[in-house]
């Protein structure tokens, strides 16, 4: 599926840009991507998204965003491969989820390590809180261990398939590791479980992201790391 004009308007270590690009490559989703510096927005751009935010995505003549709700049009026109399971009660514990980290973890690690960290000097910001920081550092704990239980469990995040919950699980985790802010030895089952994502083809592209000033550290695309 490839329209010449389909974008991507994203930045490379947002985990909901992530998303969105796992979702697009899994489900063979050809695009263009165009990094967007929201934070300093172009009249174009706010045209595109009044709110201001990416992921923005240009896809056969349409303008999507917010990420979830694109993954979800995804899901709805181009169905194969499934990232929703079928039955209700397991579609709602994949939204849950989705929400869990979107909301819950992106406000209390993600917002805490990678917007201290990257997103602030980035922006001109200034430098780090380091009450942010460490309180980022102590609840991506809780979060790792939240996930080692439910894969005690389950096969995966959701249930027994792979699903957007793993994806969007995955596309926050991936963003933190590129700043090694991720405990991969406190919990086997939640090295292994990235390890599986990690390996997928739709994943690659995101291995070989690179933000200016912030060099990938050494483990972050090697698959057995």
């Amino acid at each position: 599926m490839t329209f010449a004009m389909n974008r991507l308007y994203h930045v490379p270590l947002s985990p909901f840009c992530r998303k969105v690009r796992l979702t697009l490559a899994e489900k063979k989703i050809e695009v263009e991507l165009v990094e967007e510096r929201y934070w300093d927005p172009s009249p174009d751009f706010l045209r595109r998204n009044p709110a201001g935010k990416v992921p923005v995505l240009r896809l056969e003549g349409r303008v999507l965003s917010e990420s979830q709700a694109i993954c979800e049009h995804l899901e709805e026109t181009v169905p194969q491969p499934p990232l929703m399971p079928r039955d209700a009660d397991t579609r709602y514990e994949v939204r849950r989820l989705c929400a869990w980290f979107d909301d819950k973890f992106h406000d209390e690690v993600t917002s805490k390590l990678l917007y201290e960290r990257v997103n602030k000097k980035l922006m001109g910001q200034g430098y780090p809180d380091s009450k942010n920081v460490k309180f980022g550092s102590n609840r991506i704990k809780y979060h790792l261990d939240y996930m080692a239980w439910l894969l005690d469990q389950r096969r995966w995040l959701a249930g027994d398939v792979m699903t957007l919950a793993d994806f969007t699980a995955a596309a926050h985790l991936s963003c933190l590791d590129y700043i090694s802010d991720v405990d991969w030895n406190r919990h086997a089952v939640v090295k292994d479980w990235y390890a599986k994502i990690k390996s997928r083809p739709a994943f690659r592209p995101l291995l070989a992201d690179q933000v200016p000033g912030f060099p990938q550290p050494a483990h972050y695309a090697d698959l057995d790391f």
